[in-house]
């Protein structure tokens, strides 16, 4: 069994940002050698998530309102009462999503959808460089 650990960086926006991401993991994948195995995927930091979708601007704007309907930025949040930070909604939006991702793949090629990408979302209230940890497993 062979494991590879690698980090990418992606420059965000904030905002809820939303940034498809597949073809960093796809090329890192690519040149891991490993034929066979599962990806994880982790992104660095309490604010922002990854998830998938087919990454299409309709999509992208429904899930934008899809988020400010679940957790809008303008309600008042505890941690912007503690913190003075104002960005309570970017952490309970990131926990809702999740920061990791596990696929499959063989042949080199991840179990994907054809309208399937991998989507980083940044939630946080200013413009980041977002860490994705990437770890293979396989063979």
């Amino acid at each position: 069994m062979t494991v590879i650990n690698k980090v990418f960086t992606v420059k965000t926006q904030g905002y809820c940002d939303l940034i498809n991401i597949t073809e960093h993991v796809a090329l890192i994948l690519a040149d891991s050698g490993v034929g066979a195995g599962v990806v994880t995927l982790f992104v660095i930091g309490s604010t922002a998530a990854l998830t998938t979708f087919e990454y299409e601007p309709g999509v992208v704007r429904d899930m934008n309102e899809l988020y400010e309907k679940l957790v809008p930025m303008k309600k008042g949040y505890h941690h912007d009462a503690t913190w003075g930070d104002a960005n309570g909604f970017s952490h309970a939006r990131a926990a809702l999503q999740g920061p990791s991702l596990a696929i499959p793949f063989e042949g080199g090629r991840m179990f994907l959808g054809t309208w399937q990408q991998i989507v980083l979302c940044d939630f946080d209230n200013q413009g980041r460089d977002r860490k994705i940890a990437v770890n293979i497993m396989g063979e």
